[in-house]
């Protein structure tokens, strides 16, 4: 295994923004340290996942397949878009200055909500699959048997991303302890829904 080319590559790939970051950043900075770090567990659950279905060849169905690849890429749209749509309602009552009632407090994202939806962005995102499919096998010999590489270097690669996305989220959820103000938190509210609308759109429309 090359390990320390997989972990170059590895890291451009984890610092830069996708689907996941854009959520824990919108968790961090408008519901809190505790519903970003959940998410950010949420995503790293997720690859986990993935990691296993790679090494057992399960991820490569996804991958070759043109419905399940289909199916699985318009969930993770729909659910992307629907979070951006969440987002921008929220705009709408925070530009209304609408005080924070027990209405408003059910709806705020808490440690397991926020796993709940890092989980299931990760999981609904084809794009892991052939991200998976496709690197890994760059870094295992085709001699050897690859299902103790495939676990190792995915394992590596959650590691990697535990550290990124948590560090990450407790710096956004730092930064949202100056951001309370209503007309502020609208504007964030309406970025990140636009955000996610663009991002579920965009992987409506990936191919293979």
């Amino acid at each position: 295994m090359h390990v320390w080319a997989f972990v170059g590559i590895s890291l451009l790939v984890i610092i830069a923004p996708g689907p996941d970051t854009v959520l824990v950043t919108k968790n961090a900075v408008l519901h809190g340290r505790s519903a970003a770090l959940g998410t950010s567990l949420g995503v790293n659950t997720g690859l986990l996942i993935w990691t296993g279905a790679a090494a057992f060849g399960v991820a490569a169905v996804v991958r070759e397949s043109a419905v399940a690849f289909t199916v699985l890429k318009l969930v993770g749209a729909v659910y992307l878009v629907w979070l951006g749509v969440q987002a921008l309602r929220a705009a709408r009552r925070h530009s209304v200055h609408d005080p924070i009632g027990a209405g408003e407090l059910s709806r705020r994202v808490g440690a397991l909500r926020g796993f709940r939806q890092g989980l299931f962005s990760n999981l609904a995102n084809p794009k892991i699959a052939v991200f998976f499919t496709s690197l890994l096998p760059q870094f295992v010999s085709s001699r050897d048997p690859v299902l103790v590489p495939f676990l190792l270097l995915g394992g590596l690669f959650v590691l990697m991303t535990l550290v990124w996305l948590c560090g990450y989220a407790l710096v956004a959820a730092k930064i949202s302890d100056l951001l309370t103000r209503p007309a502020v938190k609208a504007a964030l509210d309406r970025l990140t829904g636009v955000v996610l609308v663009g991002l579920g759109v965009r992987l409506a429309l990936e191919r293979r």
